[in-house]
């Protein structure tokens, strides 16, 4: 192939993405990012569907945090964001369960490190600074895990996923929170798979200062737009007193462009950050769509849903070791243990986008993200059989399908 060869239109198909992110973008999200039109990016309806989308996702998040708005990116921009204020020699303690609490862990290594140990491993940095606790994969972060550490380490910050989708465990916020608020540490919250999926106030858990989220899971926008983000008035202050390394990604800054100046709402921003009108219109549709179902209603759906997948995986002979109602996270029947890869595989080739867990023990992940149906859930536990079916699995799609109507009809008599 030389050079100057021009490659054939990209067409990529319609899959089902039923692992644990990102999710499937509601059709309205998709119009509104198409539809937009070719303002310019200080447009006056562009500048107050800004001001709406912070102002929404102050009611998402359950807050009244003034420092509450989008880092144009994915979670990864979020959570940069938020560990930004994380300065060379801070001590931090890190609660790790899973591969994405861990690369968190990983994160903070890299802005709490001096530049000595930065210098003595680049791309791995061991800080004296930080403590790593690790929990064993499938079991969850409790209160009392985290009393202890902070008790013995008394470190400034705390971090911990809430929902750990790695090994699709939920952590305990709630004791996490009150040993931060005993201890007077500040804490730092991955909500990266929680926020839009579970039903929580982050003002409930004042030990909490910082929290980041995206905007490919439970708010189920496109994932190039904005991640959530929220900060308490403490949080800034300590930022202000301390500074950052970050340039592109400094908390104050960011909330300059989202009209955020010295804790104030203004009229316009004035950090100047070239940003997307598309972008602007797909997130503010999809935080308009996660209030006019309400994070609530929304929180049953997804347990609701989860329950009857979980219900028909095991009749298929798999173990489900999750707690997450996004994802279930299980393990193959006996017979078919060692060959998860090759099932993911063969699902992925047909469309139907499952994940393994990235990291051991090698499991099967299957999510439900704004896939929230009596038919999608068919779809997916129909698909997911016929891969066990041809991988040589004893598993017997009829069961899986009978445990699935049984869930749901029951619902239903019980309306």
């Amino acid at each position: 192939m030389s050079a100057d060869t021009l490659f054939p239109k990209l067409d990529i198909p319609a899959t089902i993405a039923a692992g644990p992110g990102p999710g499937n973008t509601d059709a309205r999200v998709l119009a509104a990012f198409s539809g937009a039109g070719l303002a310019d990016h200080m447009h006056g309806d562009v500048l107050r569907g800004m001001v709406e989308c912070k102002l929404m996702l102050r009611r998402i998040w359950g807050t009244d945090n003034i420092h509450t708005f989008g880092v144009a990116g994915t979670g990864w921009s979020g959570l940069d964001v938020m560990f930004s204020a994380v300065m060379p020699g801070d001590k931090v303690v890190v609660f790790t369960n899973g591969t994405f609490s861990g690369i968190d862990g990983l994160t903070v290594r890299m802005k709490a490190a001096t530049a000595e140990e930065l210098a003595a491993n680049p791309l791995d940095p061991r800080p004296a600074s930080v403590v790593i606790v690790d929990i064993p994969h499938g079991q969850s972060v409790t209160g009392e895990i985290v009393e202890t550490a902070l008790a013995q380490h008394k470190p400034k910050w705390a971090a911990m996923a809430h929902w750990e989708t790695g090994s699709g465990r939920i952590n305990d916020i709630a004791g996490f929170s009150a040993a931060c608020e005993r201890h007077d540490v500040m804490g730092l919250v991955d909500a990266v798979s929680s926020l839009g999926v579970e039903d929580f106030r982050i003002d409930d858990f004042p030990g909490v200062h910082g929290w980041a989220s995206c905007p490919q899971k439970g708010i189920c926008c496109l994932p190039l737009t904005y991640a959530p983000v929220s900060f308490t008035d403490r949080y800034i202050e300590t930022l202000r007193a301390t500074g950052t390394r970050s340039f592109v990604h400094h908390p104050i800054l960011e909330a300059r462009h989202w009209g955020i100046i010295d804790g104030k709402d203004v009229d316009k921003g004035t950090y100047h950050r070239t940003h997307s009108a598309y972008a602007v219109a797909a997130f503010h549709e999809a935080l308009r769509i996660t209030l006019q179902q309400g994070v609530a209603n929304r929180a049953k759906d997804y347990a609701y849903h989860e329950a009857a997948l979980r219900r028909a995986v095991e009749a298929l002979g798999c173990e489900v070791t999750s707690n997450m109602t996004s994802l279930v996270v299980l393990n193959l029947p006996g017979d078919l243990r060692g060959r998860e890869m090759e099932l993911v595989q063969n699902c992925r080739a047909r469309n139907f986008g499952i994940w393994p867990t990235l990291s051991a023990p090698v499991q099967v992940r299957i999510g439900i993200l704004n896939l929230l149906s009596r038919a999608a859930v068919t779809d997916i536990v129909t698909r997911f059989a016929e891969a066990i079916r041809e991988l040589g699995g004893a598993g017997d799609e009829a069961t899986a399908l009978a445990a699935l109507d049984a869930h749901y009809d029951n619902a239903l008599a019980a309306e």
